[in-house]
């Protein structure tokens, strides 16, 4: 077993990096793939509080069904594949470190000859922080235009949540924020509930969303702080749309729900040589009810 505090570097059948895992406190623990720099696995208090479909492709195939891939710089549809090329790309390890209580790693992306090539031709930089305590899991991107023009962009933390059961799970923290539905392709809706249950196929964008939000499940809770990220992305595809899906299993959508920080409804716009950030804080707690 590794030791508290350490980071472990996993290569692949051709020998080069394929993952890497922190190990933290009380047997916390981060594993990150390079291809999509998505997580894959956060535990913490034993449990795991992450998604990760037996269905899912490992290998580099396709995108990582489940954890937190990370969505640039296209949401959805669109010129670009779906969700963008970040997910889809290999990134680069640039350094780990212990810092108190927390391990910290890392990654990088830049532009190739395909993402020059694609309908989104500019050079870039995405630096990718992640810091795990025993209780927290912090991811922050940074995006840096390299580029003679300015661009715009849409961005998301795709992340899945395991729970227990879907039928005993709440998300709060979304009142009186107007969403689009596009389950109903309605928008302008306003949510008016304090707990939203859920209980067929969702796919919400609730806009700038102004507080902190939860999802809460057998008397624990995990709260979702966000850092200049506006929206919030509700998902779970249901038993039909599951179904749908070739790496995700017919009844996986029980065990799961998408809370999803990103900046989707507008877009974010840099000019040369700016850099912004955005991110998540996740954290473990006792729910209150």
């Amino acid at each position: 077993m590794s030791a508290t505090n350490s980071v472990e570097k996993i290569n692949g059948p051709d020998g080069s990096l394929e993952k890497v895992i922190l190990h933290g406190e009380d047997s916390s623990l981060v594993e990150i793939y390079l291809f999509g720099a998505t997580i894959t696995s956060w535990k913490s208090q034993g449990k795991e509080r992450l998604f990760l479909s037996k269905q899912a492709k490992l290998d580099g195939s396709k995108a990582i069904r489940g954890g937190i891939p990370l969505v640039f710089p296209q949401f959805g549809p669109g010129e670009l594949p779906q969700h963008g090329f970040a997910r889809t790309r290999k990134w680069s390890l640039i350094g780990t470190k212990k810092h108190g209580s927390g391990v910290i790693a890392q990654f990088e992306l830049t532009e190739n000859a395909d993402t020059l090539a694609s309908k989104w031709p500019y050079r870039f930089v995405l630096r990718y922080t992640v810091t795990m305590t025993k209780n927290t899991l912090s991811t922050i991107i940074e995006y840096e235009n390299n580029d003679t023009r300015k661009f715009s962009f849409t961005s998301l933390m795709h992340t899945y949540f395991r729970v227990p059961s879907i039928d005993h799970t709440v998300v709060g923290g979304l009142k009186d924020s107007q969403y689009a539905d596009k389950v109903k392709q309605t928008t302008n809706e306003v949510e008016l509930r304090d707990d939203i249950t859920i209980a067929a196929n969702e796919d919400r964008v609730y806009e700038n969303v102004p507080g902190v939000v939860d999802v809460r499940y057998g008397g624990e809770r995990v709260t979702i702080k966000r850092f200049n990220f506006k929206d919030i992305v509700l998902w779970n595809p249901w038993a039909e749309k599951a179904q749908e899906m070739s790496d995700f299993g017919n009844t996986e959508y029980k065990e799961m729900v998408c809370v999803e920080v990103g900046t989707v409804a507008k877009k974010i716009e840099l000019r040369p040589g700016q850099t912004f950030s955005c991110g998540q804080l996740l954290t473990v707690e006792t729910a209150d009810n």
